[in-house]
């Protein structure tokens, strides 16, 4: 009885594997296309800030998209990022027309623990970035986005890490839309290279044609500052 276990075991792990190799590549193909079935009502929509720049390049993108259609906004920045998240609020708030005490119901902002911080031994951030992995995918599947932007912050890999396993997983669909910083020239920062060389985007967006010729799968925005 044991023998007939593990060789039904031993045979069931190659098909598993094929389906998943599978799945998988569907994944890949179906990433960029249009949804098969239009949304009528908002789309649940995540965004990644990060400190520096990226929270005011990525307040500045928001400001072009249609805001009744990306509803609620879920806005979601490091744990130890003092700053970005009373921007997201401050720009909330401009929106609002009339009372200005109105609560935000189309707004919620969240905090999710950084990887590595500034410093920090490769060590000790193991545990870290462990943490940081659970964490992006709770997230993920308490808000189950179905548009998720991001600019450069390490924060956004585990993220959209995740959102891709529950794509594999049959759980849930996220549109990734990655726009590499306006200051990356060249070459892409270690965020954008993850998620381009890792086709974990849907669409890649880079703000200069150099950089768009060094890597073809992006397109080129042009400059959005």
């Amino acid at each position: 009885m044991g023998l007939d276990a593990f060789a039904a075991v031993c045979c069931a792990i190659p098909v598993l594997l094929s389906l998943l190799v599978v799945r998988v590549a569907y994944v890949l193909c179906r990433s960029g296309l249009p949804p098969s079935k239009p949304h009528a009502a908002g789309l649940r929509c995540l965004i990644v800030l990060g400190s520096g720049g990226h929270t005011a390049e990525m307040m500045n993108i928001l400001t072009e998209i249609q805001k009744d259609r990306f509803t609620p906004r879920y806005y979601v920045a490091a744990l130890t990022d003092n700053m970005s998240l009373q921007k997201a609020q401050v720009y909330e708030k401009s929106l609002i027309q009339g009372d200005r005490e109105k609560i935000i119901e189309d707004a919620k902002f969240m905090r999710i623990y950084r990887s590595r911080e500034v410093g920090q031994s490769y060590i000790t951030s193991i545990g870290t970035t462990l943490l940081a992995v659970l964490h992006a995918m709770w997230l993920i599947i308490r808000i189950r986005p179905q548009v998720i932007f991001c600019n450069g912050p390490r924060t956004c890999i585990p993220l959209c890490a995740s959102a891709f396993i529950l794509k594999v997983l049959g759980l849930g669909w996220s549109s990734i839309f990655y726009i590499e910083s306006i200051a990356r020239v060249k070459k892409l920062s270690l965020s954008g290279l993850l998620l381009y060389k890792l086709r974990l985007a849907d669409q890649f967006f880079v703000q200069w044609p150099q950089l768009q010729q060094k890597y073809p799968r992006a397109q080129c925005a042009g400059r959005l500052m």
